[in-house]
């Protein structure tokens, strides 16, 4: 057999061609199947990424849903609500200022001054109290009686003072001890009102104080130079002022069927109360018992 060069060249190359065909077959077939696979073992990274904006979202509307209720709740301590109080409080106050003009009747048959009977009801702010102490007033005064009278009496406002106390928790003790000064039953009574509705406004028991201290001291002052003209104030009517305004408070805050309980159990509490103990104890007695009743209920 002859041997040519060129043809062996060209078989050889030939070759070479099918090879290098082979082996790029092979590799595209790894290639693809690597392709193949990728996604499927990516599948459950992007579901995972997927679900973290989800989650995120979801605790960003709960951050929200909080900010909101924490907006709700807010108590802030200023102007609108010190006139609102003041605003509100104006029709109640010339019912207290009625009820004044007694205790001042009252305080210039006891003895005392314009001036005495001015100062006792600007510092003590508390009709009630006061009034038992001008009755009990004597020559000399009997110190300890006025003492645990107006005690047992003026009790009654730390239940008073600790219903008020999820709002005033969030302001300073300068606010909170400055609006309790001036607190009487009437305007507590109204704040409770207002705080309950959110209206968010602290200052409103300070601005219904402020009306109620000024109807108080200023009708004191008219009952006391009046009283030589005007004699016994139960002939006109005053003796029963007190009792139409707390009426009408409780008119207010009536809620229904959940009142009913609770104000039953004060009732008949300061009624028997009224008739074993002597005293003025069957106030303080009656509100423990409603507080007692609704914090049994509240706890089932």
């Amino acid at each position: 057999m002859e041997f040519d060069p060129e043809t062996d060249e060209d078989a050889d190359s030939e070759a070479d061609a099918r090879r290098s065909e082979r082996t790029s077959r092979r590799t595209d077939g790894r290639e693809d199947a690597a392709a193949d696979v990728t996604p499927a073992t990516a599948e459950p990274n992007t579901a995972s990424t997927t679900a973290t904006p989800a989650a995120e979202n979801e605790a960003t509307a709960t951050e929200i849903a909080a900010g909101a209720t924490e907006t709700d709740t807010a108590v802030t301590f200023d102007r609108d609500g010190l006139r609102a109080g003041f605003l509100k409080t104006i029709p109640v106050a010339l019912g207290i200022g009625g009820y004044g003009i007694a205790f001042g009747i009252l305080a210039d048959q006891a003895g005392l001054s314009v001036a005495e009977a001015a100062l006792m009801s600007a510092t003590v702010v508390a009709g009630a109290s006061q009034i038992v102490a001008v009755e009990l007033w004597a020559d000399p005064i009997p110190i300890a009686a006025v003492l645990v009278t107006t005690f047992a009496i003026n009790l009654r406002y730390s239940l008073m003072g600790a219903a008020l106390q999820p709002w005033f928790k969030r302001l300073s003790a300068t606010k909170v001890y400055g609006s309790l000064f001036v607190m009487a039953d009437e305007n507590w009574a109204l704040t409770m009102r207002s705080l309950k509705s959110n209206t968010g406004y602290g200052a409103f028991l300070l601005g219904s104080g402020i009306a109620v201290w000024l109807a108080w001291v200023g009708a004191t002052i008219v009952g006391s130079v009046a009283g030589g003209v005007i004699g016994d104030p139960t002939t006109y009517g005053f003796d029963f002022i007190l009792t139409a305004v707390f009426l009408s408070l409780a008119a207010e805050l009536w809620e229904g069927q959940s009142s009913l309980l609770p104000w039953t159990v004060s009732l008949a509490t300061a009624l028997i109360t009224a008739e074993l103990v002597p005293g003025r104890w069957y106030i303080l007695l009656g509100g423990l018992a409603a507080a007692t009743v609704e914090v049994i209920r509240r706890g089932e």
